[in-house]
This record gives structure tokens, C-alpha cells and sequence, in this order.
């Protein structure tokens, strides 16, 4: 799941990915307040010297690895075709491929979204999805279902990127009890019941 995968060292990239298994073994014993670039070493079976030649602090490993987080759900979505003809079934296959994804890597998912332990990926995929959904309610113009009911804008895509993070979470927490594919569509009827058919 490095973004950058395609342009570094193949030995760089499985330092990273050593420091990402570790810190994902830690989270699911301690906060990342009580974790330590030692810890992480260790875990990571690799020098705290190493550790620092890829991240200056604890801090700045999350935010990189925050980053690549996005990046990598950003080409997993942006790898659906669009089709202007019916972008309600290219929103919903959107929402299956995110959901796919997640479940590929659930492991990473898990402890960096479903346990609370480590906000800045579960802010990040908020933001994200939050600005998907803002597009999407932009290019559907003034005739949309939430001007005719005289809905704020801004408190209807505040509600779509609450809920469907909330349903991922929900979805993690409980060990995934439904496929990518019946999720994603029953929250496609769930927004087509309020009138909104675009999950995504």
C-alpha cells in the first residue's frame, strides 16, 4: 500500500513496510502516546538509526503513513471508470472498490480506523470522502432532491460523509460480517430510500 512504490528503492519500501507491520502490531497493544521509536525499531527488527533515515519522529510516520492511506483509496476510486450516463452505478461501484480495498487490507484497517487509537486516518479518510461528496453534490446542480426539500447543503454532505465512514467503521469493529459488494449496496438503497442515489 506505498504510493510510492513505483519510484523507490524496492529495499526502502520494505524498510517502510517492516515500520508499518510494526506500528500496526503495536497499536493493537498500546496508544501511540506510550509508543517509542525503539519500540517500533525493535518490532520492526531494524536500528533506530534506520528509522530515522525514513521519518523524523512518531508524528511524522503517521502523517506519511495518513498520506499514503490516501493516496492509495485515491487510486483505488479514481480507477473506476466514470460513466456520465449513469454515475449512480459509478458512485455505487466506488463505493465497492473502497470497500474492497479496505477488506484486502483489513489488518491495516482495523486498528488504524476501527480502533480509535491512531484519529489522524480516520480525519483524513473523513476529509477525503467529505470532499468526494461535495463534488458530487456540486455537479448535480440546483434541481437536487436537498434544494427541493430546502436542505443546507453543507448539513446534507456533513450527514453522507458521517454516515457512510460511520458504516465502514461499524462494518471493521464487527469483523466485516457483510461483502464489499452487499454493503455497498445496501447503502446505495439506503441513500435511494432519501431520495439521494449517489454514495459516493
Amino acid at each position: 500500500m506505498d504510493h510510492t512504490k513505483d519510484h523507490t528503492d524496492p529495499r526502502i519500501l520494505r524498510t517502510r513496510l517492516l515500520i508499518k507491520e510494526a506500528f500496526v502490531d503495536l497499536l493493537q497493544e498500546m496508544d501511540v502516546e506510550k509508543m517509542s521509536v525503539s519500540r517500533i525499531a525493535e518490532r520492526a527488527t531494524i536500528s533506530r538509526v534506520t528509522f530515522y533515515l525514513h521519518y523524523r519522529d512518531i508524528p511524522d510516520m503517521l502523517e506519511k503513513m495518513a498520506d499514503a492511506m490516501i493516496e492509495d483509496i485515491q487510486n483505488v476510486i479514481n480507477g473506476q471508470p466514470v460513466n456520465e450516463d449513469s454515475l449512480k452505478n459509478t458512485d455505487w461501484l466506488r463505493l465497492e472498490k473502497l470497500l474492497e480495498h479496505i477488506a484486502q487490507h483489513s489488518s491495516f484497517y482495523k486498528v488504524t480506523l476501527a480502533s480509535r487509537k491512531a484519529p489522524i486516518f480516520t480525519e483524513r479518510l473523513l476529509t477525503m470522502l467529505t470532499e468526494i461528496i461535495t463534488e458530487r453534490f456540486e455537479h448535480k446542480g440546483r434541481n437536487f432532491f436537498i434544494d427541493k426539500a430546502g436542505i443546507q447543503k453543507d448539513i446534507a454532505i456533513w450527514h453522507r460523509s458521517s454516515a457512510l465512514i460511520g458504516t465502514i467503521v461499524s462494518w471493521l469493529r464487527n469483523d466485516m460480517p457483510y461483502t464489499p459488494h452487499f454493503l455497498a449496496k445496501q447503502f446505495y438503497l439506503l441513500t435511494s430510500y432519501n431520495q439521494d442515489k449517489n454514495p459516493l
